[in-house]
């Protein structure tokens, strides 16, 4: 990435994005999308591979962010720096520890960024900055990625999972993860799984490293495949093992519409609610491209009735969605433990209407892509101590989903870490339950 025009409008872009996040607290993606729109942030106007490095920039911040705030209250005798100032020395120490930026092409950019500060803040930025240019490599040889997480989720984690795990989670969050694609079961060619080399994983799923558009990705548009973790397919996967072929199924919270898109290449009959019609929009154009059908409805699921009972409900319910730092770092920052409380209530009123939608021995699959254990394991506790009126556990057998057996807890439930699958890139972050209505 060059000093110069391009490189300095991606990098004032970057700035603003993190101004967008940690400030104003908007998710990384509505803030990325609403760029994308704004002609005069000329988001959409940078070449694809400037656009690219604003986002890799921008997200090593998010990842990187305790650590980038130690390495330079370490070189700065200041100890409270004001906000627009260490904005711009994160962007700078990130290009130079950890995207390997030329030192001139980081420290020049971050200098003009900083223009419109004071002298003798722009002499102290370029300062600090030459100063950890010059130790980048052997910051680069020490174990700098202690303590990322922020306070609460250190806590949370190390509490539910014990300190190794929690560490071993931590670190699983800072690396890029791989692309998993779920092929599409109705789609009769496979020949671009040659063509696109990627690794089949024992759940089905296939994963890829590819980088650039995923519109060119072999097979896209034959609809051949869509995007989905390979945690995220999990749930849909055991509800069309629950089932008998051609049952009536209720995606909740379908958009943008992976599971729904899974369920209906299976041949189960698909309504799938959703409240917002612009994601049910997104989720009408997945379908058209892949070929498959359901039925899709514009609904509050905590109010929507079917017109009969359904044999089976796949819930992938609102949370805080912990379980997907790798992909969204932000969520670190935008979350606290009031909100997963406040997540977990809701989450409960999810479960209590879905029960409600259920005939006679249907089948309620419950999902959160979320790490933290009042979300996942604790409701399905407060299912089985009979917080349901009717619903019961059905236990998940190892052999159902096709993972490591020690995904599998002794409850009888399904829980995948970032840290699984290690040697292949890991995987988010889900609690998977499956209960029955007697």
């Amino acid at each position: 990435m060059n000093a110069g025009a391009d490189g300095l409008a991606s990098r004032r872009l970057a700035l603003a994005l993190l101004h967008r996040v940690l400030a104003k607290h908007q998710p990384f993606q509505d803030a990325w999308d609403a760029a994308l729109a704004d002609p005069l942030r000329r988001l959409s106007n940078l070449d694809p591979r400037d656009r690219a490095f604003v986002r890799l920039l921008v997200l090593t911040v998010l990842r990187r962010l305790r650590v980038l705030d130690r390495l330079i209250d370490a070189r700065c005798e200041r100890p409270n720096l004001a906000p627009p100032i260490r904005a711009l020395l994160r962007l700078g120490a990130a290009q130079l520890v950890f995207l390997g930026t030329p030192a001139h092409a980081a420290t020049a950019t971050t200098m003009a960024l900083a223009a419109r500060e004071p002298k003798p803040q722009r002499a102290f930025i370029n300062a600090l900055l030459r100063r950890i240019a010059l130790d980048s490599e052997s910051i680069r040889g020490k174990p700098l990625d202690r303590d990322t997480l922020p306070d609460w989720l250190a806590r949370s984690w190390t509490a539910a999972y014990g300190p190794e795990r929690a560490a071993a989670i931590a670190m699983s969050l800072l690396a890029e993860p791989p692309l998993d694609l779920t092929p599409n079961a109705a789609h009769p060619d496979t020949a671009w799984q040659t063509a696109l080399g990627g690794a089949p994983l024992p759940t089905g799923s296939i994963r890829c490293r590819h980088q650039g558009a995923i519109e060119s990705i072999p097979g896209f548009a034959a609809g051949a495949w869509w995007v989905q973790d390979a945690a995220a397919a999990l749930p849909a996967k055991l509800l069309v093992k629950s089932l008998a072929p051609k049952a009536s199924v209720v995606d909740l919270c379908a958009a943008p519409g992976g599971k729904t898109m899974q369920l209906a290449a299976a041949g189960l009959l698909v309504t799938a609610i959703d409240r917002s019609s612009r994601r049910l929009a997104t989720l009408a154009a997945n379908l058209a491209r892949t070929g498959l059908s359901a039925t899709l409805v514009e609904a509050d699921a905590l109010t929507w009735k079917p017109e009969r009972p359904a044999d089976g409900v796949l819930l992938d319910a609102p949370c805080s969605a912990t379980g997907t730092l790798r992909r969204h770092p932000d969520i670190a920052y935008l979350k606290d433990v009031e909100d997963v409380a406040a997540q977990a209530a809701q989450q409960r009123r999810f479960v209590m209407a879905a029960a409600g939608m259920l005939k006679a021995g249907g089948v309620l699959i419950y999902a959160v892509c979320s790490l933290q254990p009042e979300e996942g394991e604790l409701i399905a506790e407060w299912v089985r101590r009979g917080g349901v009126d009717g619903l019961e556990p059905w236990p998940i057998k190892a052999t159902e989903i096709g993972g490591d057996r020690d995904w599998r807890t002794a409850a009888g439930e399904v829980r995948t870490l970032p840290c699984h699958w290690r040697d292949r890139g890991g995987l988010d972050g889900f609690f998977v339950a499956r209960f029955r209505r007697r």
